[in-house]
């Protein structure tokens, strides 16, 4: 049975740039890194390591560039593959990677908190909350939530079943819930306290 063929909205680019068309290759790191920068800071917290991970990245892409094949594999989705395993060599060579197995299995099974409010504290909060999952539901949340990729895409990058992203998903969510149920109940209050006022 043969592979479908995958649609890559940078295909041209890709092919001029894997010729040596500086212009192209120019305009596709333009197109990729903002999201491959976006990425390695929701995983990492650390500007200068994104940085550095975005240009490891693309680095690597310039590397296999020349023999691309496309309509077998989305640029992007290799890309944020490579991304993520960056990040993790990153986190496990500090002794920051911590994995599911390890993390405590979170009780709450109430409804997750919006995590789009526009409130700075808030924000922080969840930036926190996010920060303090382990590794691989981190990057499933942000890869799913944040970057807005179906669950297929993610298990692509991560390497794993679109069930094991679910699963991924489902005790970030938890863990999430549970971290900012303090928030939530705040919220509640100071909303409450507005009206009455």
């Amino acid at each position: 049975m043969s592979n479908p063929i995958v649609f890559d909205p940078h295909a041209g680019l890709i092919a001029k740039a894997g010729r040596g068309d500086r212009a192209a290759a120019a305009a596709l790191v333009r197109a990729v890194s903002p999201k491959l920068w976006r990425i390695s800071w929701r995983l990492l917290r650390d500007a200068a390591e994104a940085e550095d991970v975005t240009q490891e990245a693309l680095i690597r892409l310039w590397k296999v560039l020349p023999n691309w094949q496309t309509g077998r594999a989305r640029v992007e989705t290799w890309l944020h593959q490579v991304t993520t395993n960056l990040c993790f060599d990153r986190l496990r060579k500090a002794g920051r990677f911590v994995d599911e197995d390890q993390a405590p299995e979170p009780l709450d099974p109430g409804p997750m908190p919006d995590t789009r409010l526009h409130q700075s504290a808030l924000r922080d909060s969840v930036d926190a909350a996010l920060a303090s999952l382990p590794d691989r539901q981190r990057a499933a949340i942000v890869l799913t939530h944040y970057e807005e990729l179906a669950a297929k895409e993610v298990g692509e990058i991560l390497g794993i079943s679109v069930d094991a992203v679910e699963s991924l998903l489902a005790r970030g969510r938890r863990a999430l819930r549970l971290a900012l149920a303090p928030e939530k109940a705040d919220l509640l209050k100071a909303s409450v306290e507005g009206h009455a006022a």
